[in-house]
């Protein structure tokens, strides 16, 4: 992605499906040059799920909530917003796959 285009938000839930599995929608994904944005860990820390994002060129933001709850929809609207210009940066820049998480408290690290 260059940091001109146009970028287009898009749900999981509503673009695949409410449920659908990780490993259904991550090659999907991976077809549409996507980036992902999530609370989600596990998609790193699953040996599967981790092969199939690399596998499929994925670039993720991870977002770590406050609490083992996660955060609500508008508190993560809040957490995107905030570092939207960041994502667009990082993203546009990145060789794919690659992995980024933040907290409500902390700046995007690489991992």
């Amino acid at each position: 992605m260059k940091e001109k285009e146009a970028i287009e938000v898009k749900s999981i839930k509503d673009e695949f499906g409410q449920g659908t599995q990780d490993e259904d929608w991550i090659p999907k994904a991976g077809k549409q040059n996507a980036i992902i944005i999530t609370q989600d860990y596990r998609i790193q820390t699953d040996k599967n799920q981790f092969a199939l994002y690399q596998e499929h060129g994925l670039g993720i933001f991870f977002f770590k909530p406050p609490s083992k709850n996660g955060v609500t929809y508008w508190e993560m609207v809040d957490q995107v917003v905030k570092r939207w210009e960041v994502v667009k940066k990082l993203a546009s820049k990145e060789k794919r796959p690659f992995a980024y998480r933040c907290s409500s408290r902390t700046d995007f690290e690489r991992i």
